[in-house]
């Protein structure tokens, strides 16, 4: 009798070789988990970075310079999808028949990427459609949304650049409660210019120890009426020089003028209050102060650490929360840039608007009114109080100057006066508080390249 055997059995299906990832998958898929962290789980974008580039580069000069131009990349793209994300999630809204329903993994992440890339880098949309498909096979809650990836990206490149030309960039692009908060403190006419000067890339300004118009010329920039050096292409900021010799520092404009309201402080035993990363703490050493640069954290301290190192500069260094520090004896001047939810420094870092809320505003006034408490008793009479922020919202600046006035006897304002300290007329409110916007020019001559949004008050305390 005839037995069926083995090789009467039918042959198995040979099993394909999987298709290697069309080239520039890797950074797509980098820039894919930097959004997660930032959108999901709400990690600043460089943080998120870093974590993402936490791998020794390989493959000596050349790979090394695959690897630089490669993470500029996912920089640049991570970048592009937080800064346009309220433009991009309504095209992507507006080529869907219904809406997504059920588990989709990551495949809204997936097509806000492939989308920047088609509508805003202009990327071919074969090559886009083919990372964003191999992408979503890969993800096993999405592979089944391959024939509406397809569908999406046909109908976004026939019609996207119209739907993007009808939208309104600025309103989009901005939170509701920041529009709001900016339409009441300052009309809708200035919250639009905030909004739409946030769309654009900032320049790269540098605090420079001596002689700005020197190293203006030697590193291709110019020098702002306010004395900072602004670069139009820098590349990588270590390989510039001047960068090994500690001569400059990577600063905002706006930020290197707080420092400015001490006046002369040769000498003084000043406080850099919350100084991490370090900045205006090394203006305050430059300027011939004896400073104490104060910080909770020690990682960033470290940063100070080092950055202070690279400059040559010197000055003690504090780790301690301020509501429990107690110096002696008391300073000459302080100096409070005071933790906020830094509003007006989205040009910078646009992935603030989905990691700070109404909530976050609420705590971090009442952490600064505390915080201003506690300095007013560590300054002699006769010394000064700077109070800044780079923030936007009156709460953190004009709001607490009325704090100041309800709590504090002992303090003064100075009203500042804007050309005895080079500043525009229009930087200066009716009663001397220095208030920026992202969208005002320190160069006039460049009316497009703003600076950061900045708040400063300076006070005085009585004899």
């Amino acid at each position: 009798m005839k037995t069926f055997t083995d090789i009467d059995k039918p042959p198995k299906p040979l099993r394909r070789k999987a298709a290697p990832p069309p080239k520039g998958t890797q950074t797509r898929q980098q820039a894919l988990q930097v959004l997660k962290a930032v959108l999901r789980h709400k990690q600043p974008l460089n943080q998120a970075l870093e974590r993402v580039f936490n791998r020794p580069d390989k493959g000596g000069a050349a790979g090394q310079e695959t690897a630089r131009r490669d993470r500029a990349f996912v920089r640049a793209l991570s970048t592009l999808v937080l800064r346009r994300y309220g433009q991009l999630q309504a095209v992507f809204n507006n080529c869907l028949n219904f809406p997504l329903r059920g588990k989709t993994g990551d495949f809204e992440l997936i097509m806000l990427l492939a989308l920047a890339q088609l509508l805003f880098l202009q990327t071919p949309l074969h090559a886009v459609a083919a990372i964003a498909k191999y992408q979503t096979g890969r993800d096993p809650k999405a592979r089944h949304l391959g024939k509406l990836l397809t569908a999406v990206l046909r109908r976004a490149g026939e019609e996207g650049p119209q739907m993007l030309a009808a939208q309104d960039a600025a309103r989009l692009n901005t939170p509701t409660w920041l529009w709001q908060h900016w339409e009441q403190a300052y009309g809708e006419a200035v919250t639009r210019k905030i909004a739409l000067a946030n769309l654009r890339e900032a320049p790269l300004d540098l605090t420079v120890k001596s002689d700005p118009e020197r190293w203006a010329k030697r590193l291709g920039g110019r020098v702002l009426p306010t004395g900072t050096v602004r670069l139009e292409l820098a590349g990588q900021v270590e390989e510039l020089p001047g960068f090994d010799e500690g001569q400059w520092w990577v600063q905002d404009a706006a930020s290197a003028l707080p420092v400015r309201l001490f006046g002369d402080i040769t000498g003084a035993r000043v406080a850099d209050l919350c100084a991490a990363p370090g900045g205006k703490t090394a203006q305050l050493c430059v300027a011939g102060a004896k400073v104490t640069a104060i910080d909770n954290s020690p990682r960033r301290m470290a940063r100070l650490q080092a950055n202070l190192k690279r400059l040559n500069l010197q000055a003690e260094t504090v780790i301690c929360d301020l509501l429990s520090y107690q110096p002696e004896p008391q300073f000459d001047a302080i100096l409070l840039d005071a933790p906020c939810t830094a509003t007006g420094t989205m040009r910078r870092h646009p992935d603030l608007p989905h990691l700070k809320g109404q909530s976050d505003l609420l705590e971090l006034v009442e952490l600064q009114q505390a915080m201003l408490a506690r300095a007013v008793n560590w300054l002699k009479p006769g010394g000064r109080l700077v109070y800044c922020t780079c923030s936007l919202q009156p709460e953190e600046g004009e709001g607490q100057v009325e704090t100041v006035f309800e709590t504090f006897a002992t303090l003064k304002l100075v009203p500042l006066k804007a050309q005895p300290l080079g500043f525009a007329e229009d930087w200066i409110t009716d009663r001397g508080l220095l208030r920026l916007f992202p969208f005002q020019a320190p160069d006039h001559a460049f009316p497009d390249q703003g600076m950061d949004g900045f708040f400063a008050a300076c006070f005085e305390k009585l004899q």
